[in-house]
């Protein structure tokens, strides 16, 4: 076999096994503090300042700026956003319908009531009449796998 056809054949398994493995950020996450996200909103203070790995479907992914995803919980119609700075992490339209788990800390953020109903129009939801609070979850690392 020529030297340069051994090289393509690397080349070509190495870009093969990246796309097995999926895309990674700032090291990929630690599975080894894996913990539902059903888990995680049941006890969301304590996850304020404890760090846990969630592993969830992308169901969303932000159109303008890939800042933020949205990950399926464990439990039907419960969902979570993990959201990041503007280009601390870019994650790609391609990502939806695939699994991803990230290594981080909850973010708990109270509503207005006019926020609130904001976002339930916005989500064609009826309006209510207390405020409600917004989980975040705030990533230190992301794992997107194929």
């Amino acid at each position: 076999m020529k030297a340069g056809t051994t090289l393509a054949m690397m080349v070509c398994a190495l870009m093969f096994s990246q796309l097995a493995i999926g895309k990674t950020y700032n090291g990929g996450a630690d599975k080894s503090k894996l913990v539902s996200i059903s888990q995680l909103l049941s006890d969301a203070q304590r996850y304020t300042t404890q760090t846990a790995t969630i592993q969830g479907t992308i169901t969303r992914v932000c159109k303008k700026r890939g800042c933020w995803m949205q990950l399926a919980s464990d439990q039907k119609f419960q969902s979570l956003r993990v959201k990041v700075r503007d280009g601390d992490m870019v994650f790609p339209m391609t990502a939806q319908g695939k699994t991803a788990y990230a290594t981080g800390t909850l973010k708990i953020k109270p509503l207005t009531l006019e926020q609130t109903n904001q976002k339930r129009t916005a989500q064609n939801l009826s309006p209510v009449d207390t405020p409600e609070v917004m989980h975040l979850f705030i990533p230190t690392a992301v794992t997107i796998e194929d």
